[in-house]
């Protein structure tokens, strides 16, 4: 049977030699299983060309998306958490933030940015998975609450993209104030008159959606996404009932009136807009000619 046997007369056949495709060039949608390239769905914003499966997006990835021709001012990086518990779990608390940051190249889960969305001045944060789950700590609810502050220091509208696992257990009482905090700031944009959009993305769970997740003039989410306060599970042996299908997901919750709009990712810059159009006054929009550069600029706060 040694014709079944490839010779080698001089040809390396170890697996290490041959053309491989780079590790997650590839990926497979978890919801219809079409196999797509990196680069297809980085083109087509991170969503299946198949079925529509939204693929997670980075908090600066929806600050490209969002303000016009991808120019705006960051805001906030230079904001690190501490450890006040001096808190342990598998490793200390710093020995975690430390890895988070050179893992994602953030400062914290939360990036925040002002420019323009439609023509119009807008304050927007995003939340970022990658970075501990999303967890809301300090540094999350102060971006979040400068983010807003800046919106109505700056007659801005305010943007704000959920995407948590809820509050950071590392920083006990200290993550569950924030929610206190950021609702606080935005009561004080809605006494402005000025417009607060939440758009809810997957996940958005705990103290995120018990705060300003949920408190949007509009509160928008892009298809399929898990929203909820607590684990179906743990609401489930709550009430002792069965959940519904689809329990907290994005359509479940339009259907019940939590959620106003579902808005894919390729259409959110133009639904905002066309939201900023009608909520805001005329004289509030900036002449395109005001835009900026097409790269971020950095600052201080």
């Amino acid at each position: 049977m040694a014709w079944f046997k490839r010779q080698s007369a001089g040809i390396k056949t170890d697996q290490r030699d041959r053309n491989e495709t780079p590790e997650g060039y590839w990926l497979k949608c978890p919801s219809c299983g079409t196999i797509t390239s990196q680069h297809e769905l980085e083109e087509n914003l991170l969503v299946c060309p198949s079925c529509g499966h939204h693929y997670p997006m980075s908090g600066l990835g929806y600050l490209q998306l969002l303000f016009d021709q991808g120019a705006y001012t960051r805001w906030d990086a230079n904001l690190h958490s501490v450890d006040p518990l001096d808190f342990v779990d598998r490793k200390p608390y710093p020995e975690r933030i430390e890895a988070a940051d050179l893992k994602t190249g953030l400062n914290d889960a939360a990036v925040s940015g002002t420019g323009l969305v439609g023509g119009h001045p807008a304050s927007i944060a995003a939340m970022d998975f990658t970075y501990i789950g999303g967890s809301m700590g300090s540094v999350v609810g102060e971006t979040i609450a400068r983010a807003v502050r800046r919106a109505v220091d700056e007659d801005r509208a305010c943007v704000i993209i959920s995407q948590s696992g809820g509050a950071r257990m590392m920083e006990g009482a200290l993550s569950l104030m924030q929610m206190a905090k950021t609702s606080a700031n935005l009561a004080v944009l809605a006494e402005r008159g000025l417009p607060f959009v939440s758009l809810m993305t997957h996940p958005t769970t705990g103290g995120v959606t018990a705060s300003f997740a949920m408190l949007g003039d509009l509160n928008l989410a892009e298809p399929g996404a898990l929203i909820g306060f607590a684990g179906p599970r743990v609401i489930r042996e709550t009430i002792g009932r069965d959940l519904p299908p689809d329990f907290q997901t994005a359509e479940f919750l339009v259907e019940q009136g939590f959620v106003d709009r579902i808005v894919p990712r390729g259409e959110l810059r133009d639904t905002l807009s066309h939201l900023f159009d009608l909520l805001l006054e005329g004289d509030m929009a900036a002449p395109a000619a005001a835009l900026p550069g097409p790269e971020a600029a950095e600052a201080e706060d």
